[in-house]
């Protein structure tokens, strides 16, 4: 809910295109090792800081999903389905044959439909403030840069001012979302996720008002192989808020999955 083109936040981060069921697919790519594929919130590309940290140890790679920031208008994605698939057959033209998966608020169910396509390829998947489960069916917050600064963070006053979006930017983006996103509990994708495998880890801020972390037990429930982790002062915009806790935290659960927990004093991560 900030801007409307690919924004990298340093210069670690090279544009570059892949095709794709006939779309030129737009990545932000940085580092080298085991890749990490992010799919960003409905706002569109925005990396942070925990982005700049993770390229460190891993070979990052955000995907811009088509119809999102100068990308053309996507009407041939006529489902969630269709979309992860799509994704999924653009890191294949990379050259990637396994990965681990990141996905943020929208990308949370990106990344989720993507494990079920490619599930014998991915490695791990975490989630930063998911809504592939919602309350209800409320639309992203209205309102100008500002109203959306302080939606996402939970000290707005901490980070600068967001971009306005370009002309018929944000309408484009809300008719993709609208369309693929479907309702707030979908019975048959929950069914689904019951029988995924994958390692998963639900990273929630504490503070978050636009993805309430009262939903993160319905994850635990419905993922066999589900970690929560509730990040201490930080709103939606989890990874902006604290980039070193969820880089840390994230690059701890790549590499040891499950076992990361043995280390955690707590599952809440703190100051």
């Amino acid at each position: 809910m900030n801007h409307s083109t690919v924004v990298a936040p340093s210069a670690l981060f090279a544009e570059k295109t892949v095709e794709a069921d006939g779309f030129e697919i737009r990545y932000l790519e940085a580092g080298a090792g085991d890749p990490l594929v992010y799919i960003h919130g409905a706002s569109g590309v925005r990396l942070s800081k925990a982005h700049d940290i993770l390229s460190e140890s891993y070979r990052v790679i955000a995907i811009e999903v088509p119809g999102f920031g100068g990308s053309p208008a996507n009407e041939t994605s006529s489902n969630m389905s269709e979309l992860a698939a799509t994704l999924c057959n653009a890191v294949a033209n990379m050259g990637i044959t396994e990965y681990n998966l990141m996905g943020m608020s929208f990308g949370g169910k990106v990344t989720l439909s993507m494990s079920l396509h490619d599930k014998d390829k991915i490695k791990s998947l975490v989630l930063l403030a998911p809504a592939a489960i919602r309350l209800t069916d409320a639309p992203p917050p209205a309102g100008g840069p500002a109203a959306m600064k302080a939606a996402l963070h939970a000290h707005p006053d901490d980070h600068p001012d967001l971009p306005a979006y370009g002309e018929g930017v944000l309408e484009k983006q809300h008719a993709l979302v609208g369309r693929v996103m479907g309702p707030p509990r979908d019975d048959a994708f929950e069914t689904a996720l019951r029988q995924l495998e994958i390692p998963v880890l639900a990273c929630f801020g504490t503070e978050d008002k636009v993805m309430p972390p009262e939903v993160a037990h319905i994850y635990a429930e419905l993922l066999p192989n589900c970690h929560l982790m509730m990040i201490y002062d930080a709103a939606h915009a989890v990874d902006a808020d604290r980039p070193e806790a969820v880089a840390s935290v994230a690059g701890d659960f790549i590499e040891r999955h499950e076992k990361f927990l043995v280390r955690q004093q707590s599952d809440m991560i703190n100051p």
